[in-house]
């Protein structure tokens, strides 16, 4: 016969493994519905121009990602960040999912 504290360690390390396997599930399940949309957007701001590529479950997320990005490249400080925020691309072009 097994003792008691021996069968909770096994008891617990079978918890650990299917806690384990439906966070990996969760992960891979989440990853793979997240990006519907994958979108260029080019920002001017200040005479700069930057295109970056995002993707998101949204075609107004993608576009919102994208300009995230742009914006973090051209501003300076976080003022000029949130005023090229309020802007909008200058041009915005859907790219086919791989």
């Amino acid at each position: 016969m097994v003792p008691e504290p021996a069968r909770r360690r096994i008891n617990m390390k079978w918890y650990i493994v299917i806690a384990g396997a439906i966070f990996v599930i969760l992960l891979v399940y989440s990853s793979f519905h997240q990006s519907v949309y994958r979108v260029e957007a080019c920002v001017n701001f200040h005479g700069r121009s930057h295109c970056a590529q995002a993707s998101g479950r949204t075609e107004a997320e993608a576009v919102r990602g994208a300009e995230e990005i742009d914006c973090e490249l051209l501003a300076n400080g976080r003022d000029e960040n949130i005023s090229c925020l309020g802007e909008q691309p200058s041009s915005v072009r859907s790219i086919a999912a791989k």
